[in-house]
């Protein structure tokens, strides 16, 4: 059904104009064990340091993630934590 110009409501959004409502999220809780990080340079292999970024972002946190794993896993072993 067609309405004459000079009836319609310029106030009037479409439907499929109209921004969808956002239902608002909680921010996920992070995994880290340690509050506190430090910024340091580290040198990897171009191939491997493509191969953490082609996974897309937070490939350095990616990384964190498998040093700590290893970390972890060499504690259980000697009972000791690395100096």
């Amino acid at each position: 059904m067609q309405v004459p110009k000079d009836q319609m409501n310029k106030e009037y959004a479409q439907q499929w104009d109209a921004p969808e409502p956002v239902e608002p999220r909680a921010a996920a809780p992070k995994a880290s064990v340690v509050s506190h990080k430090q910024i340091v340079t580290i040198r990897f292999d171009t191939d491997m340091l493509a191969w953490y970024k082609g996974a897309g972002p937070g490939y350095q946190t990616r990384i964190n993630q498998i040093l700590r794993q290893y970390m972890a896993e060499h504690q259980d072993k000697t009972g000791s934590e690395p100096n």
